[in-house]
């Protein structure tokens, strides 16, 4: 949105400065894109006087002119330079304007230099018009009247010296589409007075003959009220410059009177009009919706064939214009016109920005009902352009013709005083506040006890409160809002806020990422293939509106996004490869069905390659050691843990365990991914897992946030090593709860150190045996123990042994 400070003083009284407007108006939110200050562009170019104009002695069509220049301003001494000039109208005594070398020219875009022209020096040029971007007119260098002051810049004398303000509109700001609605907030910050001109009614001559009808479906809401007027025996020409001066100065290429003074009021009051020809209208005016096929020539030019639905307004013969877009050709006035017929009208924003993209047609009357335009401002914008054409065309007006009724756009909101204080954090007194709304067309008043504030019709973006008194704050400036503490809580420290949940999950965390493991974060949404492959993809948890169809299911695990993950760094020529991902896993679509489970994946080398020949690929073990890792850390005696053989059927049988607190309470799973499953994935394996299931870990008794203390012994501990053959099936796991169990005070813990099986162990040990060698710390915490104290616990120890597995102690 641009305009010019004279032309907002037209609607604003006021003394300051252009670079004070400019900052109130970004204060205000009317964001600030440029202030263009003609005297960069212009100021260079003062007024001079050909002493003589004489021909050239090598070119028929040059003049070679001695120009009288003042290069320091009127007061100071005269130069006398010599000018090279092809104008027609070159002659001795014109008044002119003179540009001298190192000039910018505007029009052309290039910097002036002296020059030899055709073996004569020219220092300096004489200038048009359109050199300096004032008009079209390049026919002959700028004449003026002798009066004209000599040695001043031509801007002051032309009046050109105003600075244009280009200013971002946010869509919800239609009233600032126009000077006046610019001005209007200016004058409620308190940076002038509101002095827009009032719109008189203008009386009419006779009925109008051209009638308008506005079919019902379109009556309904794409455009309910429509106003238009004849005006006969207008003449129709150049604007005057007056006129022609302020749309060049925001960037308009004046055309015709009656187009100009259209595009004029778009701009003053943000009102679109368009101006019919008469002659060229066959019958009365319809306002109906397009046919499909049905084509306009419009009026830049280009021939749109119309899909169904576009509000247009036609006539006997078709259609001539697309309604709050642009006009069409056929109908658009033209210097021979005599009689025409001034539209006015209110189109619905969303069904006009639907269509201009379609047709992908951009104007400033389409801008502006995509945004919203007064609709109690049609019959005044006829008025004031009556008032304009007769001013300037001459003529004799109709009636004004109204078809439809204007929306009904009446509402007020209640507004509590304190709410600005609430919301903004801004003590505004409930005086100024009432100021301000009114000064931007609000009416408070009050009702019941109550400030109930009117909204004027062209604030279709204000629905409530708070939109009130964000309009309150924005005049009152945000930049008085003060930086202020929150106030301090006096009930002492304030209690904890994480659930049990949240920090289980945080902890996990952290342990997991001491493991060497990198977090992600995957889709909850996966292909229904690949929740198959881990228990899932049935139809309770299947999505009614997908993001895409490989995202059609709800995720049974995080395990497939991971591996998804995987696959993703394996083709990139990634090696080691250790995910984990906290998260929600779905079993039905009940919220019980959900649970939080931590699930990591190890595929790839455990360590890069090095000369020691370390390098392996991960097994069981590795995920093992992670799931146990993290159950620890959430207080979890992992050594009393029952190990399981009833792994989901996505892990390797026999390459795979379950940990529980019995049969049903499993709290993780972990092992070797079947080939199946990595498959499904398009991972290229060995690959281990493990879940822990977050959910099933019990609460701890005590609400302690803290371990218990470490209750360290002052006394040496003592281990000893023992040997058993026992049945090649027998899981090492019952060795070591009975070796714990033996003495629960003394033992600490128990491992196993060796494993002898295989045909060798068979030929000396015999048919289906193994041997299983143990290592046992015993910790005394009131004693050192004796010879004879270590030997019976170590006896103990036999016995278990030898009664949980059938084995004896290998000689």
């Amino acid at each position: 949105m641009k305009f010019t400070l004279s032309w907002l003083k037209e609607h604003l009284d006021t003394e300051a400065t252009a670079e004070e407007i400019a900052e109130t108006l970004t204060d205000l939110g009317l964001e600030l894109e440029s202030l263009e200050d003609p005297s960069a562009s212009l100021g260079a170019f003062t007024i001079c006087r050909v002493i003589e104009a004489g021909p050239h002695p090598d070119a028929d069509r040059l003049r070679l002119c001695r120009v009288e220049t003042w290069p320091n301003g009127p007061a100071s001494p005269s130069e006398e330079v010599q000018v090279v000039c092809g104008a027609p109208n070159a002659r001795t005594g014109l008044i002119g304007v003179f540009a001298r070398p190192g000039t910018h020219i505007p029009g052309t875009g290039v910097d002036l230099k002296p020059g030899v022209i055709r073996g004569v020096e020219s220092n300096g040029m004489l200038c048009s018009e359109r050199e300096l971007m004032v008009s079209d007119d390049h026919d002959g260098i700028i004449d003026l009247p002798e009066s004209a002051p000599l040695g001043a810049r031509y801007i002051d004398y032309a009046g050109l010296n105003d600075p244009v303000f280009d200013i971002a509109i946010t869509p919800n700001r239609p009233d600032a589409l126009g000077v006046a609605g610019v001005a209007r907030d200016l004058a409620a910050r308190g940076i002038g007075r509101v002095k827009t001109p009032a719109i008189e009614a203008v009386e009419g001559k006779f009925p109008s003959p051209i009638a308008v009808k506005i079919a019902d479906d379109v009556a309904a809401g794409a455009c309910p009220v429509f106003a238009g007027r004849l005006i006969r025996g207008v003449q129709n020409g150049p604007s005057p410059a007056w006129l022609q001066k302020k749309l060049r100065a925001i960037g308009l290429r004046p055309i015709s009177k009656l187009v100009d003074i259209t595009n004029l009021i778009t701009f003053d009051r943000g009102r679109p009009l368009h101006v019919f020809d008469a002659a060229k209208v066959t019958g009365d005016l319809v306002v109906r919706f397009s046919r499909e096929g049905e084509a306009l020539l419009a009026l830049d030019g280009k021939t749109y064939v119309l899909p169904e639905g576009v509000t247009v307004i036609a006539d006997d013969n078709g259609v001539e214009s697309l309604g709050g877009i642009m006009g069409g050709e056929h109908s658009g006035c033209t210097e021979e016109t005599t009689d025409v017929f001034v539209e006015a009208a209110w189109f619905d924003p969303v069904r006009t920005a639907l269509s201009g993209r379609k047709l992908k047609i951009n104007s400033d009357a389409r801008y502006r009902f995509d945004r919203g335009v007064d609709p109690e401002s049609c019959v005044d914008g006829i008025e004031l352009a009556t008032k304009l054409i007769l001013e300037l065309c001459g003529g004799e007006p109709s009636e004004v013709l109204v078809a439809g009724k204007t929306p009904d756009t009446a509402r007020s909101y209640r507004l509590d005083p304190a709410r600005c204080a609430s919301l903004v954090g801004m003590d505004i007194p409930e005086a100024e506040q009432r100021r301000i709304l009114e000064a931007l067309g609000f009416t408070p008043r009050d009702e019941d006890g109550k400030i109930m504030v009117g909204v004027p019709s062209w604030r279709p973006d204000v629905m409530g409160e708070a939109d009130l008194v964000e309009e309150v704050a924005r005049v009152a400036s945000l930049t008085k809002l003060e930086a202020k503490p929150l106030p301090r809580i006096s009930s002492g420290v304030t209690r904890p806020t994480l659930t049990l949940g949240q920090k289980r999950e945080a902890q996990v965390r952290r342990t997991l990422a001491a493991q060497g493991m990198n977090e992600c974060v995957t889709y909850s949404f996966i292909a229904q293939t690949q929740a198959a492959a881990f228990g899932g993809g049935d139809d309770s948890v299947r999505l009614e509106n997908p993001i895409s169809s490989e995202m059609s299911h709800m995720r049974p695990d995080p395990l497939p996004g991971l591996l998804a993950a995987a696959a993703r760094n394996q083709a990139r020529g990634a090696a080691e490869i250790a995910l984990f991902e906290i998260g929600p896993g779905w079993s039905g679509g009940e919220p019980e069905d959900q649970r939080i489970t931590a699930s990591g994946v190890i595929v790839g080398a455990t360590a890069p390659r090095e000369w020691s020949g370390a390098r392996r690929a991960p097994d069981l073990w590795d995920a093992k050691a992670a799931a146990e890792a993290a159950l620890s850390a959430l207080n979890v005696n992992v050594e009393r843990l029952m190990p399981l053989r009833q792994a989901p059927e996505w892990f390797h049988p026999g390459r795979s365990a379950v940990l529980g607190l019995g049969p049903k309470n499993p709290l993780a799973v972990f092992g070797e991914l079947h080939p199946r499953a990595l498959e499904a994935m398009d991972v290229k394996g060995p690959a281990v897992a493990f879940t822990i299931y977050l959910d099933n870990v019990p609460a701890p008794k005590s609400r302690a946030i803290a371990r218990p203390a470490l209750a360290a012994s002052d006394f040496q501990a003592v281990e000893r090593d023992f040997a058993f053959v026992v049945d090649a099936r027998t899981e090492a796991e019952t060795l070591l709860r009975a070796a714990r169990g033996a003495d629960k005070k003394l033992v600490e813990s128990a491992a196993i150190f060796d494993v002898f099986d295989g045909p060798r162990a068979a030929q000396s040990l015999g048919e289906g045996k193994k041997s299983l060698a143990l290592s046992i710390r015993l910790q005394p915490r009131d004693r050192t123990l004796t010879d004879e104290e270590i030997e019976a616990v170590a006896k103990k120890v036999v016995a278990a042994v030898t009664k949980a597995t059938g084995g004896e102690l290998r000689g």
